[in-house]
């Protein structure tokens, strides 16, 4: 079922299972208390990876840079996706989950930015630090859902867009994004839980459209991923979590464990998926390489092949 919008936006009712609400917060009391999570490496090194080639009419140039952090290269502009480069997923750069691996495409080897997609408001998501300096440095135009705009503004940013669930804005000919809903919430020091909406977005590029979808952070949600795949178009090329899942009595809520991110991949009919949201920050009590051991279960048991939903390595580029 499509979770409706948040009480604070439009005055429905919240169903969205907020982990700090009601019996929620003892739950995450309770998983703080007794969590036993898996050790990651300290450090990952990267092998080096050629610059992406520059887009060709008609293509889409995905290169993953770390977490939910991907460039999206096309002959109609440049869009990153939750642009997170600093070392700490946290409002403090000395506490908080660190990088285990530098970004996959360095900040400053960026080529112009045009659109920055937020999906929500959490630190691993949205980094104040980047976030400056994109509004700096490239002046793009920020895409979010609604009640971020003093948020982004006070980083400097220039051009908002705030959209609700599956409102449209046209950002060039032939360009067009959708806010799609998602199984999750939002929480930042200084504003109450869930005052601002979360979300994916799915973007239509092109004539015949190219379809690209970037889920966000979600729970799986059947009628909800079909719905999206039936109302925006099947994509040619999603973006899809698959990581920060254990202990799923706590996390399946607000977060697929990587057999549902396969399902995901089915009930939207995407022609390609690439694994997001797993490898670089360490959030939850799985190990590091878990979510890419059981997306290679997950597929095999559905019969599905490699490269239809694919890992990649930081830095790495797919073109659809």
């Amino acid at each position: 079922m499509t979770p409706p919008l948040p009480a604070q936006l439009n005055a429905k009712t919240d169903s969205a299972p907020d982990p700090r609400s009601g019996g929620r917060r003892f739950d995450l009391l309770r998983w703080k208390l007794t969590s036993r999570p898996r050790r990651w490496p300290a450090q990952v090194p990267l092998l080096p990876s050629p610059p992406p080639p520059a887009p060709r009419a008609g293509e889409i140039v995905a290169t993953w840079i770390g977490h939910s952090t991907f460039l999206l290269q096309t002959a109609l502009g440049n869009i990153l996706t939750d642009p997170v480069f600093s070392d700490r997923a946290s409002p403090l750069q000395w506490a908080g989950p660190r990088r285990v691996h530098p970004p996959g495409l360095a900040f400053a080897a960026l080529p112009p930015v045009h659109v920055v997609l937020l999906s929500h408001d959490h630190y691993d998501h949205c980094d104040e630090s980047t976030l400056r300096r994109l509004a700096a440095q490239h002046d793009p135009l920020f895409v979010a859902p609604l009640r971020h705009r003093a948020l982004l503004a006070g980083f400097g940013a220039r051009r908002i867009v705030e959209l609700d669930w599956w409102q449209s804005h046209v950002i060039a000919p032939e360009f067009h994004v959708t806010l799609t809903p998602a199984r999750h919430w939002s929480n930042r020091l200084g504003t109450p839980r869930n005052h601002r909406l979360w979300g994916g977005f799915s973007l239509s590029l092109g004539a015949p459209a190219r379809r690209l979808w970037f889920a966000g952070d979600t729970g799986y949600d059947e009628e909800l991923f079909r719905s999206i795949g039936r109302r925006t178009g099947a994509p040619d090329l999603a973006l899809v979590p698959i990581g920060a899942y254990e202990p799923r009595w706590f996390m399946a809520p607000l977060h697929m464990n990587p057999a549902e991110a396969v399902r995901c991949h089915h009930d939207t009919g995407a022609r390609r998926s690439l694994a997001m949201h797993w490898g670089t920050f360490q959030l939850t009590d799985e190990g590091r390489e878990d979510p890419v051991h059981a997306l290679t279960a997950a597929r095999t048991a559905a019969g599905l092949a490699d490269k239809a939903f694919e890992v990649v390595a930081p830095g790495a580029t797919v073109t659809v």
